[in-house]
């Protein structure tokens, strides 16, 4: 029997779902229904409530109403979990498939420039990776052996969540049986639709995240680091102020508050332009574990030399801080690193489609369209284009195959965009002269794609900078100057003060969790929550937390 099973069986009683979560688990593929996730949820609602009232039965009569109402907040929070966390898990999925729905488009105009035929179009467009294309392919083999193409009923799927894109592919539709004079019209009309919404959404989220964040900014990081100051004073004063609730307010409470937050705010972030994947199979990323365990142990011995000169404290932060931020480091540079040289090879693909486009408009077949071009196109895209010119010569093989087959240019390049520019030339090696029009047409395409993707990342920058800079600089900064200053003011009041390493490692322990929970929110914001950013973010942002909060430990200590 699964855990889940055993979690219903504590709720024998009936319940209502919700249609959403009957949605959701649907297009999540969940083996549980909807009446046994709710069921189970209730279950672990009554097994923390059996586990929790006998602690509560024992505890110190002062602690039981901060204990009874943390037992409560789990308790519900489980009902809650397992009512809408299925519905924003599958949100969130919608949303990161809706990512690539500029790109699903261009192919699809792409397609159809070259030959006015809906069904081909699709078929062109579904044979590409992520979601949404599985999704079209789905629609396309249902419609195998019909009159349709699948477009039609693939953009009423997707209508409630992208309603642009259902426009987007109706419109290819029927271009399909437009006039030629129109054709090009109706299909620049279709790319404006799906560009145009994806702009329209991103402004609108970046002006509604504007407020959320701010109070995300004001109450879980100035507001908790303002307090740490009058720790001591009101200690001295009376107010019952202790170690423990301490650290369940500053590392338990409003970590998870940032979390909720930061959670609510990610569900919320329409589609964008998601990072290329890269996967461990690559060939430039290792497989194995230890090198970032030696990088995470090297950095934190590092930090324990730091930590001589300070108090002992300090190295129960520093130490599995700076570890840990390292080792997240060494994990995912090298997937920074591929996704990085995809990204140079996106660079100049506009340049490459005009100039490759132009000669198979003026006869040339695109072999040497692109054997021709290289020289003239900068940077790593250039590179590729020889590349795939030296391997056409060598194995004597198609368009195709020297960019994307095994031994092709492309073939350990995670780069969508570069691989749906490949596809295309690889189609007008077949189609000739005709398409280079329409090779030419998709470079204006592709530099509409990357001006909404900078127009999206620049409605979010002032809010993710400010955020990430508060995350790995400023926050630690200010909450080791505090606890220095804070140890200054018990030290020199009458009555009973505030010890300086509880309090040091509270705040310090909520400044190195809040550096990671802002550095994820402000990446998950900007390019979508893909776990090797976040990784890599983190863990820089984390070893900078450190290093911080002990120069503002240290400086506020010399200064006082």
């Amino acid at each position: 029997m699964s855990p889940l099973e055993r979690l219903t069986r504590l709720y024998p009683w009936a319940v209502s779902p919700d249609d959403d979560l009957v949605r959701a688990l649907a297009y999540l593929d969940a083996e549980a229904d909807a009446e046994t996730a709710v069921r189970a949820g209730y279950g672990l609602a009554l097994l923390v409530a059996l586990l929790g009232v006998p602690a509560l039965a024992v505890a110190p009569t002062r602690a039981r109403p901060p204990a009874l109402a943390g037992l409560l907040a789990v308790a519900l929070g489980a009902v809650h979990a397992a009512e809408r966390g299925p519905v924003a898990l599958a949100t969130a999925r919608r949303t990161a498939a809706l990512g690539a729905a500029p790109a699903l488009v261009a192919r699809l105009v792409l397609r159809m420039r070259i030959e006015p035929a809906s069904e081909r179009a699709a078929a062109f467009a579904a044979d590409a990776d992520g979601e949404l294309a599985d999704s079209l392919r789905d629609h396309v083999r249902r419609a195998a052996g019909t009159p349709r193409s699948g477009l039609a009923a693939f953009g009423a799927t997707w209508a409630d969540w992208n309603p642009p894109l259902r426009r987007s592919v109706l419109l290819v539709v029927a271009a399909a049986d437009a006039p030629a004079g129109e054709r090009n019209r109706t299909l620049d009309r279709a790319m404006d639709a799906v560009l145009d919404g994806n702009r329209d959404r991103m402004a609108a989220f970046a002006d509604s995240v504007r407020g959320p964040t701010t109070g995300v900014y004001a109450f879980g990081v100035l507001l908790p680091l303002a307090l740490v100051a009058v720790l001591p004073a009101a200690r001295i004063a009376g107010v019952p102020v202790s170690i423990p609730v301490l650290v369940a307010v500053y590392d338990l409470l409003l970590p998870a508050a940032l979390v909720a937050a930061g959670a609510w705010l990610l569900v919320r972030r329409p589609a964008a332009f998601p990072p290329p994947r890269v996967s461990r199979d690559h060939p430039d990323v290792p497989d194995r574990n230890w090198p970032a365990i030696a990088v995470g142990g090297l950095a934190g011995l590092l930090a324990l030399g730091a930590t001589v000169p300070l108090p002992a404290w300090t190295r129960w932060l520093a130490v599995p801080g700076a570890a840990l931020g390292a080792a997240l480091v060494a994990r995912y540079r090298p997937v920074k690193l591929v996704r990085d040289d995809a990204r140079r090879v996106e660079a100049n693909l506009t340049d490459a489609l005009y100039l490759v486009g132009r000669r198979v408009s003026d006869g040339a077949a695109v072999e040497s369209a692109v054997a021709d071009s290289a020289p003239e196109v900068a940077g790593r895209t250039g590179e590729t284009l020889a590349e795939a010119a030296g391997v056409q010569r060598r194995l004597r093989v198609g368009v195709r195959e020297a960019f994307l087959g095994e031994h092709g240019a492309l073939a350990d390049v995670p780069s969508p965009q570069a691989r749906t520019v490949a596809a295309l030339l690889a189609l007008a090696a077949r189609e000739g002269r005709p398409a280079g029009r329409a090779v030419v047409s998709m470079a204006d395409h592709v530099d509409d794609l990357r001006r909404v993707e900078r127009e999206a990342r620049r409605e979010l920058a002032s809010v993710t900078g400010t955020l990430r800079n508060t995350a790995a600089i400023f926050g630690p900064l200010v909450g080791g100057a505090t606890v220095a200053l804070a140890d200054g003011m018990a030290s020199g009041a009458l009555g009973e003060p505030f010890p300086t390493a509880p309090l040091g490692l509270a705040v310090g322990g909520y400044v190195l969790v809040l550096a990671a929970i802002l550095t994820a929110l402000a990446t998950g914001l900007e390019r979508g929550f893909d776990r090797s950013l976040v990784g890599y973010r983190v863990g820089l942002a984390l070893v900078c937390a450190v290093g911080s909060f002990l120069a503002g430990f240290a400086g506020a200590g010399l200064a006082a």
